[in-house]
């Protein structure tokens, strides 16, 4: 008989133990900050962020629902050494507690700063620091844009000074230069400047400047994002950095085009004084009218030189008349001196030419006894042929040709008969072989093509039989019991080829 065991403890489900240990967690562990290193971030597509809290002694996990991911400064990476700020609880599904967290702040100056290194050379071994990209800045831009707080002494400085030294149109894009959205807010007024069209009803840039004053690491922290950075590198319009005082160093620092130690240094790259522009064009207006006036009295001076080691025009004009008049006396003599050259030219030609009636008269009689002589060469040739032609005995000649090409071809024909002969199957017949043929009358060369039963012709030298093809296994079986019995072997009447 068995006894029912009593106790006085208070007996929970799975589910009320795990209800009650959250509980006690929560009611222990309210609102604390936690210090340690990030491992393992993983931004869930669902919007939440996993990761990993760890010392040099133990490890913690922690999760930060989407509803305050949003809300972080920064963005988690691996080895941050961070502070987080929230509640311990507990896991029921897996037996497991953890940290939710609800804001993230990293511990300390140093770690920004390694933050920041790491950053920087990863963005420099992408190439985007390269000084190969960086775009030259105008001397005198038509349209300045100004990225930078609407409100504080950065914008008034900047424009301050640009109106002192030389007014140009300045266009501001007001974004937050600290806090959460600064960044984001940064990247999207470059591209939107960059966006703009040239010679639309909101003029493009020629320079950009993004200033802000000076602060701490933490206060700078937008210029270092990548987000930032590589809008910055994207650029097609060139960009003048001024953030922070001339120790504060931001990774826009290295990708723009120019930097500046100060917004109001900015200002002075971006226009030149023009006070001092005009008196340099005053100046070099009178350099250059000086410069003038001086080249010109030497031009004068040396044409002068010049003209007075050339001659006399009139001097000039009477040598060249009185050797025309001399050229035109001896003209008009040699004129006369070749037509009467010609004329007597002419006369000597006509001597040497033949009377016309005198040449026709020569012609006919040469081609009358050229007549002669063709007519007696024709007459020679045809009785020569006529010769020739009787001499051949036609009809003897292709009676003993016929006769020697009929005895070549009977030569040649009892030649391929006594091969063909020689190639015939019946001389191997008559060597006692024979030729076997299926019922089609097709020759046999193979002992497989015939099956038992199937009728076959038989050809010898002498004459042809029949025959049919009885079972092989039979036929051997019978003419081995017989050899047994008269323990004497049978030959093989036909003989082989070899």
């Amino acid at each position: 008989m068995q006894t029912k065991s009593v106790h006085n403890t208070h007996e929970y489900s799975v589910s009320e133990l795990a209800r009650a240990i959250k509980k006690s967690l929560e009611t222990e562990f309210g609102q604390i900050r936690i210090k340690g290193e990030i491992s393992r971030p993983n931004y869930h597509s669902s919007g939440h962020l996993y990761f990993t809290l760890k010392d040099e002694e133990a490890v913690i996990d922690a999760v930060c629902w989407r509803s305050s991911l949003g809300k972080l400064s920064i963005h988690v990476e691996e080895g941050m050494e961070v502070i987080c700020f929230g509640r311990v609880s507990s896991y029921a599904r897996s037996s497991k507690y953890q940290f939710v967290v609800e804001s993230i702040e990293l511990a300390g100056e140093g770690a920004l700063l390694k933050l920041l290194d790491d950053r920087r050379k990863k963005l420099s071994a992408e190439g985007i620091f390269d000084s190969k990209l960086k775009k030259e800045i105008p001397f005198l831009p038509d349209v300045i844009g100004v990225i930078t707080s609407p409100s504080g002494a950065v914008i008034k400085d900047i424009l301050h000074r640009i109106s002192d030294r030389f007014p140009r149109p300045v266009f501001i894009w007001p974004v937050p230069v600290q806090g959460k959205t600064a960044a984001e807010r940064i990247a999207e007024a470059i591209i939107g400047f960059n966006k703009l069209p040239e010679g639309g009803s909101i003029p493009r840039p020629a320079t950009l400047i993004i200033a802000r004053g000076g602060g701490s690491l933490e206060d700078l922290w937008c210029f270092n994002e990548e987000v930032v950075v590589r809008a910055a590198a994207e650029s097609k319009i060139p960009i003048i950095s001024a953030v922070g005082h001339e120790t504060d160093t931001t990774l826009i620092d290295y990708v723009a085009d120019l930097r500046a130690p100060t917004p109001t240094a900015a200002a002075e790259m971006a226009v030149p004084v023009r006070s001092e522009l005009s008196m340099q064009t005053l100046d070099n207006s009178r350099r250059l009218i000086v410069c003038m006036e001086r080249y010109q009295t030497e031009k004068y001076s040396k044409l002068d030189g010049l003209g007075r080691g050339l001659p006399r025009p009139d001097m000039l004009i009477a040598e060249a008349v009185q050797r025309l008049d001399g050229e035109s006396e001896r003209l008009a003599i040699a004129v006369t001196t070749l037509r009467t050259r010609l004329i007597e030219k002419t006369k000597a030609l006509g001597l040497r030419i033949r009377n016309p009636q005198e040449v026709l008269l020569t012609t006919r009689d040469k081609l009358g006894r050229y007549s002669k002589n063709l007519d007696l060469a024709g007459r020679f040739i045809l009785k020569s042929c006529q010769q020739r032609v009787d001499g051949l005995e036609a009809g003897i000649r292709i009676k003993s040709a016929l006769i020697r090409c009929l005895a070549s071809a009977g030569e040649r024909i009892h030649s391929y008969d006594k091969l063909l002969e020689s190639y015939s199957y019946k001389n191997t017949l008559a060597r006692g072989f024979s030729l076997i043929r299926d019922f089609e009358f097709q020759p046999v060369k193979h002992a497989a093509q015939l099956k038992a039963g199937e009728l076959v012709h038989i050809e010898f030298s002498d004459g042809q039989k029949s025959a049919v093809i009885r079972d092989e296994k039979k036929e051997l079986s019978h003419v081995g019991k017989k050899r047994i019995k008269n323990n004497e072997p049978q030959k093989s009447k036909q003989e082989t080829l070899l």
